[in-house]
């Protein structure tokens, strides 16, 4: 790993079929059908390992929809806040499932659709326990789904589908609460559909989920309506898979010593930014904890492009190495050249302990993207 260029994602492939196992173990128990989100996990040098357990990807406009059909070639379920003209045939095309996010929207393209693939809408049930307003869909005024009192019952023709999606890295106890709202709201439309997608934000992967009531809330509906059950999870196929490795340049000292890295929270790591959250960095502890401190820093001329305040038992070096935790989800999907800053490498880390580079990013993908 030494002789590797910093920086980079590496994935560990052992740690990533940890993940689907359980999440196969949902799907056997459940009855429920598990599709990879694409907006959070598109490291596609593993969907071959990934398609050995899940049934396809969602996606969320046409390009998503393109990759799922090019390298998963399984079930493609697109959804979008709204679909392009140009591009709702070949959307239609590439789908197994297209939810609307509107009555508008469906209206506008039902006839365009309609036997390309089943077709569903989506709903706001008004539940949610967001940790972060950003990421609630069913805060006030959101753009996402169909409130009860605007759903147009005689507008039902040719929909076969019903999707909710109000979670952000949650358990089963907050999709119970989502569930209650969402029958209370819609539970009279279910005796006419095929199917139901309880969206993403389930954090089934991560230690301490309660993954048996989440079986069991599965089962119960699925028993209850006579419906197919989808899940979507992104962070949850990604979760703990991998780490963003990146090496100090410099340490600079204004009151608190700073060590300036060959990466950037901005553009590699943004949740760390808008989330905000503080990644986990191996072998540090928090301010003071351990005996030398130091900021970690980006190397962009954003003034705020810090990843946050750690401590070392020994002290830092130029060209030390510096490994972020659980940085392979809602990362690569987010990450961008700015300040021309170099994109980080795709690392995998196969299971049989072979190392291997799968995209090597430089100058051209820079320019090429400007």
């Amino acid at each position: 790993m030494d002789k590797l260029e910093t920086p980079y994602y590496l994935l560990y492939e052992d740690k990533l079929r940890k993940n689907l196992e359980i999440l196969k173990r949902v799907k056997d128990e459940s009855g429920a059908k598990v599709l990879l989100a694409l907006k959070g996990f598109a490291f596609k040098a593993v969907f071959d390992l990934v398609g050995e357990y899940l049934d396809g990807c969602c996606a969320s406009g046409l390009y998503e929809a393109k990759l799922s059909d090019q390298y998963f070639g399984k079930e493609t379920h697109t959804y979008s806040p709204a679909f392009k003209e140009a591009e709702i045939d070949e959307i239609a095309d590439l789908s197994h499932h297209i939810v609307f996010n509107s009555f508008a929207q469906w209206e506008k393209f039902r006839g365009r659709v309609k036997g390309k693939a089943s077709c569903a809408l989506r709903v706001n049930p008004e539940v949610s326990a967001s940790p972060v307003e950003l990421y609630n869909p069913c805060s006030p005024y959101s753009r996402l789904g169909i409130k009860r009192e605007d759903f147009q019952e005689d507008q039902l023709d040719g929909i076969e589908g019903l999707h909710f999606h109000a979670l952000c890295e949650q358990g089963a106890d907050e999709l119970e609460s989502v569930l209650r709202g969402f029958e209370e709201r819609f539970e009279e439309f279910l005796g006419g559909m095929k199917w139901v997608n309880f969206g993403g934000g389930h954090h089934i992967t991560k230690e301490g989920y309660d993954v048996d009531k989440l079986i069991r809330l599965i089962k119960e509906f699925r028993t209850k309506y006579g419906v197919q059950v989808y899940l979507e999870p992104g962070e949850a196929v990604g979760w703990g898979t991998g780490v963003l490795v990146a090496k100090v340049l410099d340490i600079v000292h204004n009151g608190i010593d700073i060590a300036i890295l060959d990466t950037s929270a901005e553009a590699h790591m943004p949740d760390t930014i808008i989330m905000p959250y503080k990644s986990a960095v191996r072998g540090a502890g928090e301010p003071n904890e351990k005996p030398y401190n130091y900021r970690l820093a980006g190397n962009t001329c954003l003034a705020g492009d810090v990843m946050g305040d750690y401590s070392f038992d020994e002290p830092l070096k130029v060209g030390d190495r510096v490994v972020f935790e659980d940085q392979i989800h809602y990362t690569i999907v987010k990450n961008t050249t700015f300040n021309g800053i170099k994109l980080p490498d795709l690392v995998v880390q196969r299971e049989d302990g072979s190392v291997e580079v799968v995209s090597r990013f430089g100058y051209e993908e820079y320019r090429r993207r400007n």
